[in-house]
């Protein structure tokens, strides 16, 4: 059997395994340990997951991943999330749509605190939603907001998604995560200028807080709340902004980050005994299961690349069927539409990055750029119908009247909208690009 036929086969019992309900990292793993001693024997097999582990071990920039998950659950257990949506309810209220742009603010900020797309899915579902909807808001309107808001969690530093791209692709965290800085805002910046001028359009859609509650509201409330909704962009700065100016490393930052969040629930009084035990468990769930995928994810890799599985690719696209570099792109960027469909965006990467991270660097393009390229195509991908994995969780979290029909429909426009920053990325690269040059290049 050619090595072609063998990849191939690994390929496709990796998705069949994975249609069955297996865990991401047991279907990758099993499948690469089973390829690994048929074709190399007990000697080469056994070589390659422990080289993976090795190698995962002396990582170093992998000891932010606790750091970050940690500092989100502590901001978000401790409920200082609702802070911030009562600072953007009161200053936001008195314009047409102002909720719901608030809430795009809310997630960028949750983006922030946390780096998961689920975190900032529950919070707005949970604070936001219900708010939202007592206001009159249109239902369809608001479910789309939140679940495109919520899809920055894995754009905007720091991305969770990101370390396990930087890790699989061999580039480094920091530089990722400053490609993410300007994406994610242009994207935040895109959805709140669809969201105001269909609202001026439509008024209906997103109506004012009406004047006698504005009146209620007085501007010491107003000052205390921006003072309190302030507190993680003090909490992010203290970490990003020692990172940008060299004083620290990334791993320093990260545990920066999570101990300015513990400190700042302690003196909100708010840090209790099932605050820290549910962070503190929940932190070392999430980062041991990452651990694993990515173990998996370097011992599948490692397997095609003795296979040679990254050249036939290589020269199938490129020889045999004469397609330029961008058509070769823009083929991968599809098909993780296509999978996005029954697949998140964690399993996406770890299935195709053996096989797309070595053909993007032969293909000539840069592997940071790419990275924010893949994270904003698998954003668009599980919000788009008819199985996106994001459409599901908000069924899952959103009251009996938003049907799911309301959900699948609600979440059009604002895809559009992320095909539009997708264009300019691919289209004007320096988006992504000119920060990390300016920081690293200094």
């Amino acid at each position: 059997m050619s090595n072609e036929m063998i990849a191939l086969l690994m390929f496709s019992s990796m998705m069949l395994m994975l249609l069955t309900g297996q865990r991401v990292f047991g279907a990758i793993g099993i499948v690469a340990s089973i390829a690994a001693l048929t074709l190399w024997g007990g000697a080469g097999g056994h070589d390659i997951p422990f080289t993976a582990a090795m190698k995962l071990m002396k990582w170093y920039p992998l000891l932010t991943l606790p750091m970050f998950i940690f500092m989100g659950y502590v901001l978000s257990e401790s409920r200082i999330a609702d802070d911030l949506y009562r600072m953007f309810h009161v200053w936001m209220g008195s314009v047409h749509g102002g909720l719901a742009i608030g809430t795009i603010g809310l997630m960028v900020l949750i983006s922030a605190m946390n780096g998961l797309s689920v975190a900032g899915m529950a919070i707005g579902a949970t604070i936001a939603l219900p708010e939202l909807l007592r206001r009159n808001y249109d239902k369809r309107m608001v479910t789309g907001v939140i679940q495109a808001g919520s899809s920055l969690g894995i754009l905007v530093p720091p991305s969770v998604v990101l370390v396990l791209y930087a890790m699989i692709a061999r580039q480094p965290v920091g530089q990722l995560w400053l490609a993410g800085v300007f994406p994610g805002l242009m994207m935040a910046t895109l959805f709140i200028l669809y969201i105001a001028i269909r609202c001026k359009l439509q008024p209906n859609l997103g109506p004012t807080l009406s004047v006698e509650e504005r009146e209620k509201i007085t501007m010491a409330e107003k000052l205390r709340l921006l003072r309190a909704g302030l507190l993680p962009i003090v909490i992010f700065a203290s970490m990003m902004v020692p990172f940008i100016n060299g004083w620290t490393s990334l791993v320093e930052s990260s545990a920066i980050g999570a101990m300015t969040a513990f400190i700042a629930a302690i003196l909100k009084g708010r840090m209790t005994r099932a605050v820290f035990e549910t962070s503190v468990r929940n932190t070392l769930g999430i980062s041991c299961m990452f651990m694993w995928i990515i173990l998996a994810a370097l011992g599948f890799g490692a397997v095609f690349d003795g296979l040679g599985a990254v050249d036939a690719i290589d020269d199938l696209f490129t020889e045999r069927l004469g397609l330029n570099p961008w058509m070769i792109l823009i083929l991968m960027q599809l098909s993780f539409l296509l999978m996005g469909t029954f697949l998140d965006d964690t399993a996406m990467l770890v299935i195709v990055a053996p096989l797309y991270v070595p053909l993007v660097k032969a293909l000539g393009f840069d592997l940071i750029w790419y990275g924010v390229l893949y994270t904003i195509t698998t954003q668009i991908a599980y919000m788009t119908p008819p199985f996106g994995y994001n459409l599901f969780l908000m069924r899952a979290m959103a009251p009996p009247q938003i049907t799911l029909g309301d959900i699948y429909s609600s979440i059009l426009p604002f895809v559009g909208v992320m095909i539009l920053a997708l264009v300019l990325l691919m289209t004007f690269p320096d988006i992504a690009l000119w920060l990390p040059q300016y920081v690293y290049g200094r």
